[in-house]
């Protein structure tokens, strides 16, 4: 009987793990402003939070938009995907970067010379909105963090991940073109690329080096670099949520 009842409740449990693991949450989406003291800088932030059970340890995604020309609310325009990671258990904040206030990106000279302070200070909110969620909602788990962006905001998750690897478990970049990714197996990186516009040299690792450190980087045919935002079409989207979560799923 003993056994009986032992096999039963190993039943339960396989099916009650299978069952969160295909799980669709309901999401909130709310807004706060941080404000970093230290730089006299607010920082607006976006989050994509599944409902319930609110106090989990859940996996964190933090999000960078790419580049907007300083319009508030570029961190909302990748809301299919967002949405689409919170809704699959993922506690998900999407930083605005750039103020009103800003300088505009520099579009001349060399980018890894002239981009370099917008890039440092997009790495500089990631990691205080980190240490922000860390005493607001200590029950993340924060050793498995995703850092993620497209673009610009891509930049400036390499970068960030290059100066804080053992606070990032995956980096994932949406078609990051100028800062080059660090060769290394850990943290480990991903990468989508559009169809038309080619990263500068150097940025992306040569297919050995790709192979020796498990680096994955794909390209998708029929997906423009403009088109990886909320303005895409649901195939596009579709693709790329689907991509996510693959490579979410890699341990």
């Amino acid at each position: 009987m003993d056994n009986m009842k032992k096999t039963v409740a190993i039943l339960i449990l396989l099916v009650l793990c299978l069952s969160c693991s295909t799980r669709r949450y309901a999401v909130r989406q709310f807004d706060e402003v941080y404000f970093d003291q230290k730089r006299n800088r607010e920082i607006p932030v976006s989050f994509f939070v599944p409902v319930y059970p609110i106090q989990m340890k859940r996996k964190v995604v933090i999000f960078s938009h790419g580049y907007s020309k300083n319009q508030p609310g570029a961190n909302k325009e990748y809301s299919y995907l967002t949405n689409a990671l919170a809704k699959n258990g993922y506690f998900v904040v999407s930083i605005q970067h750039e103020l009103p206030t800003d300088d505009l990106l520099p579009m001349e000279g060399k980018p890894q010379v002239v981009r370099r302070s917008n890039w440092e200070r997009g790495a500089e909110n990631i990691q205080f909105v980190l240490s922000q969620l860390k005493i607001k909602y200590p029950y993340l788990d924060y050793a498995k963090v995703v850092i993620a962006g497209h673009s610009n905001g891509g930049d400036m998750s390499v970068l960030f991940t290059e100066k804080n690897p053992e606070k990032v478990w995956k980096l994932i970049t949406l078609d990051q073109r100028r800062y080059p990714f660090p060769r290394v197996a850990i943290p480990q990186i991903y990468s989508l690329r559009s169809s038309d516009q080619p990263a500068d040299e150097g940025v992306l690792p040569t297919s050995q080096e790709q192979k020796n450190l498990n680096i994955t980087i794909i390209k998708l045919p029929n997906t423009i670099h403009n088109d990886m935002d909320d303005g895409g079409n649901e195939q596009q989207k579709q693709e790329i949520i689907n991509y996510f979560l693959e490579f979410l799923k890699h341990k």
